[in-house]
C-alpha cells in the first residue's frame, strides 16, 4: 500500500505537467483578437450554474435550462397553507418560507364574510429528501411564444410542450411524482415569487410539526386570476409584498441554502453535445427568448437518458467543490469589471486621467499573472504575441490542475461540462482584459514596466496625444461593454440609484404581471403600450418599490 501511494505521489506532478503542457499549447493563445463563437454556450452554462437557487437571476431569465438532483436537509421546515388541518394524502405544494404558504392559507366561507382564521401546516424533514430542481421561474404558469418556464418539466414527464396544458398543475405534479418514483425522487424544487417544494408523499421523510389555525388577514383568494375587491385591496398589497420580500432574501449568492444541489449530476439544455438541435434556434436570438421546447426528438431522448443515468448513478465524483470554483471567478471579476465600466463612463473626466486610472486597474486585475519575462519588443504596437503567456496563465491558473489525468479521470459527464464552462469563461475574460492592458502598454500608459524595457510607445511621437488617448478610451469602453454583455451576470443588474430605506429593489415577478398576454388584445388599444407591457415581463428591469404604505404597484 505504501509503495502504491509513493508511486502515485511521484507520478502525479509529471502527469500534471504533461496535461498542462497540452492545455496551455501556444497555438490556442496566439491571437488576442479572436472572440468566442457566437454559438458558444460555456458562458451561459457558467452563469446559469452560478445562479442556481438564487431568486434574482432566475426572475430575470425565467426560462430554465438546468435540471439538478439535490436534497432537502434534515430539519428543514416546509409550510403548507390549506382550508383545513388534514395532512395531504396526495402530492401537494409546500413552501420554504411561511410568507409564501400564507398566500394559500384560508377557508372559503359560504356566508360571504371574512373567515376567522386559516390553516397553515408546518412539516419538518426527518431525513434528507431526494429532490429534483428546475431552474428559472419554473413554478410560473406562463404561456406565449417566449414563455418557456414549464418547458423542461413538461418535456420530461409528457415528452412535449402542450400550450393548452399551461395551467394543469394538478396533472403536472401527479405526473412528475409518478415519473420520479423509480428513482426515489420525493419532491421537486421550483421558483415563482419564492421557492417551493412539490412534495410527493407526506407520510415519508417528513412529519407534521404543527397545524396552526392562524388569524386571517383576508377572505381566501389566490391571485391570479381572482382579483381582490377594493375592500381587500390593501390587505392584498401587504401579502403580495411580503411574499416578494421573502423571495428577495434569496436573491443573491448563496441563494436558498435549504436545498443542497449535486452539481456533479447536473443536466443542462445548454450543453451543445447533449442538445445540438437547440443551437440553431438560439442563433442570433436574445437570451430572454431561449426555450428548450425547440429540442429535437432525438436530443430529447438523449437528455432524458442522461437524466436517468445521473439519477441512477452511485459512483464517486471528483470531490471538487464546483460551487466554490464558480464563485471564485465571480468574486474575482464582478466588482472589478463594474469599476472598469464606471471609470470608462465618466465622460466628464479628461481622457488622459481616465486612461491612466483604467490602465492601473487592468494591471491590478492581471498582477497575479504578469510574468517577469512578458514584455514587449520593438514590434509591440503591431504584435501582441509577447502577452500570450499572460493570457494563458490568467485563463488557466484556476483550472489547469483539473485537466491532469489523475483528476480528470474522476470527472462525471456533468463535471466535464462544468469544467468546460469555467475554461471558456475564464479564457474570454482574460483575453479581453489582457488585450486592453496590452493596448495601454503600447500607448505608454503602464508606468510599472521595468526601466530599460524595449516597448515602443507608438503614440508618443504624435506630439499632442489627446485625440489618440481619447480614441483608446472609447475603444476600451466598447470592449468592456462587450465583455460584460457577453458574461451577462445578474449581479450587475441593480437599481440605480440605490433604493431608499423604505424601499427594495424589485424585478417584475410572476404572477404580478398576469394581465399581459393572457387576455385578448384590445383592437382599439395602443399596440405600443401592449409591447411595453410585454417587455415588462419578457425583459424585466429593476426598479425601487416601497415596502411600507403607500405601496407601489407590482
Amino acid at each position: 500500500m505504501h509503495i502504491l501511494i509513493l508511486v502515485l505521489v511521484t507520478a502525479l506532478p509529471a502527469a500534471i505537467r504533461a496535461t498542462q503542457a497540452a492545455f496551455q499549447s501556444d497555438a490556442q493563445w496566439s491571437d488576442l483578437s479572436a472572440s468566442p463563437s457566437p454559438n458558444a454556450t460555456g458562458h451561459l452554462i457558467f452563469d446559469t450554474v452560478s445562479s442556481l437557487l438564487q431568486h434574482w437571476p432566475n426572475t430575470r431569465y425565467r426560462n430554465g435550462h438546468n435540471i439538478v438532483p439535490g436534497t432537502v436537509p434534515v430539519g428543514t421546515l416546509l409550510y403548507h397553507g390549506r382550508k383545513n388541518s388534514s395532512v395531504p394524502a396526495i402530492p401537494e405544494w409546500t413552501s420554504l418560507d411561511p410568507e409564501h404558504s400564507y398566500h394559500f392559507c384560508g377557508s372559503s366561507p359560504t356566508n360571504g364574510g371574512d373567515p376567522a382564521g386559516c390553516w397553515q401546516l408546518t412539516f419538518v424533514a426527518t431525513r434528507p429528501l431526494k429532490v429534483l430542481y428546475f431552474d428559472g421561474s419554473s413554478a410560473a404558469n406562463m404561456r406565449g411564444a417566449d414563455a418557456g418556464t414549464l418547458d423542461a418539466q413538461d418535456l420530461l414527464v409528457w415528452g412535449e410542450v402542450d400550450p393548452d396544458r399551461w395551467l394543469e398543475e394538478r396533472a403536472r405534479i401527479n405526473a412528475m411524482c409518478d415519473w420520479g418514483r423509480e428513482f426515489g425522487i420525493e419532491g421537486y424544487v421550483r421558483m415563482e415569487m419564492d421557492f417551493e417544494v412539490m412534495l410527493c408523499d407526506f407520510t415519508a421523510g417528513v412529519e407534521l410539526l404543527a397545524a396552526d389555525f392562524l388569524a386571517a388577514w383576508h377572505r381566501r383568494f389566490i391571485t391570479p386570476p381572482v382579483v381582490p375587491t377594493d375592500r381587500n385591496k390593501h390587505v392584498a398589497e401587504i401579502l403580495r409584498l411580503e411574499v416578494v420580500r421573502a423571495g428577495s432574501w434569496h436573491n443573491a449568492y448563496p441563494g436558498d441554502t435549504r436545498v443542497a444541489l449535486d452539481l456533479t449530476r447536473l443536466v443542462s439544455f445548454y450543453d451543445p453535445a447533449l442538445a445540438p438541435s437547440l443551437v440553431a434556434h438560439r442563433a442570433g436570438a436574445p437570451r430572454w427568448t431561449h426555450r428548450v421546447q425547440n429540442i429535437s426528438h432525438t436530443d430529447l431522448a438523449a437528455v432524458r437518458a442522461r437524466l436517468r443515468t445521473v439519477l441512477a448513478q452511485s459512483g464517486s465524483a471528483s470531490g471538487l467543490d464546483w460551487r466554490t470554483l464558480f464563485r471564485g471567478v465571480t468574486d474575482r471579476y464582478a466588482e472589478r469589471l463594474e469599476l472598469l465600466a464606471h471609470l470608462l463612463n465618466a465622460t466628464e473626466t479628461p481622457a488622459r486621467t481616465t486612461a491612466a486610472l483604467v490602465q492601473t486597474q487592468l494591471r491590478v486585475m492581471l498582477t497575479p499573472y504578469i510574468l517577469h519575462s512578458a514584455r514587449p519588443g520593438t514590434q509591440a504596437a503591431v504584435d501582441d504575441a509577447w502577452a500570450a503567456p499572460v493570457w494563458r496563465v490568467c485563463a488557466t491558473r484556476h483550472t489547469a490542475h483539473i485537466h491532469a489525468p489523475a483528476v480528470r479521470a474522476w470527472l462525471t459527464a456533468s463535471e466535464a461540462l462544468l469544467l468546460g464552462a469555467l475554461d471558456d469563461t475564464g479564457r474570454e475574460i482574460c483575453r479581453a482584459v489582457v488585450r486592453m492592458w496590452v493596448r495601454g502598454v503600447s500607448a505608454g500608459l503602464d508606468e510599472l514596466l521595468p526601466p530599460g524595457d524595449e516597448h515602443v510607445d507608438v503614440l508618443a511621437s504624435d506630439g499632442d496625444r489627446t485625440a489618440d488617448i481619447a480614441r483608446l478610451v472609447e475603444d476600451w469602453r466598447a470592449e468592456t461593454r462587450a465583455l460584460m454583455a457577453w458574461l451577462d451576470w445578474g449581479v450587475w443588474v441593480k437599481c440605480r440609484p440605490a433604493c431608499g430605506v423604505e424601499e427594495m429593489c424589485y424585478l417584475p415577478t410572476w404572477p404580478y404581471f398576469w394581465g399581459w398576454g393572457f387576455a385578448p388584445r384590445d383592437p382599439d388599444g395602443d399596440e405600443d403600450e401592449e409591447t411595453r407591457g410585454r417587455d415588462v415581463w419578457l425583459r424585466p428591469q429593476p426598479r425601487c418599490i416601497r415596502v411600507v404604505e403607500p405601496y407601489s404597484t407590482l
